[in-house]
């Protein structure tokens, strides 16, 4: 193996479940991911690092979403060890059903910037598609400059921004809203 070169394997729930023994640490390794990237500072909704309960029910939350037709769930592996996730959810109020929300997509900091993040988005927006998904939304906080370059670079664009409003102690940051309208693709 040479460093930088191996792509990840991306998994889906289905392909994550079925193999027990990617499924049984699952969870585990994705706590680790989420916490070790907050306490770094990571912007992904926790001040705290998450706690093993608070991540599985997560998971939970989402493979059953998934299940029902409403979510998205992708995994990274390079060497079978978990190296990102991501999913999406779908709008539960029913005037918004049409579309869905990119809610997280959390790379392990070894594992950044060697097309992880890409992948995983790629994955998932390719699922949004295929679940006939109009419009996939995200926010972001503003000083995730890396995140927000990817994701424009994806097709996302801006629509709309609220200043301070992230709040990380005495700290505020914007919250910064992205769209990609999934209608306007072949």
């Amino acid at each position: 193996m040479t460093s930088g070169v191996t792509e990840p394997a991306i998994l889906d729930a289905l392909e994550l479940t079925s193999d027990p023994d990617l499924e049984a640490r699952f969870a585990e390794s994705a706590r680790q991911i989420l916490a070790d990237l907050v306490s770094g500072g990571a912007a992904l909704g926790w001040v705290e690092p998450p706690s093993g309960k608070e991540v599985a029910e997560l998971l939970g939350q989402v493979v059953s979403a998934v299940q029902a037709g409403d979510a998205a769930l992708r995994a990274a592996y390079l060497d079978r060890r978990l190296v990102g996730l991501g999913y999406w959810l779908r709008y539960a109020r029913p005037t918004h059903r049409p579309h869905a929300d990119l809610e997280k997509i959390a790379v392990d900091a070894a594992a950044q910037g060697r097309g992880v993040g890409r992948a995983l988005t790629a994955a998932l927006i390719s699922d949004a598609q295929e679940a006939g998904i109009e419009v996939l939304t995200l926010d972001a906080r503003g000083d995730n400059t890396n995140a927000l370059h990817l994701y424009r670079s994806l097709g996302f664009t801006e629509y709309g921004r609220l200043p301070d409003f992230v709040a990380v102690g005495e700290c505020r940051y914007d919250k910064v809203f992205y769209m990609l309208d999934l209608r306007q693709q072949g």
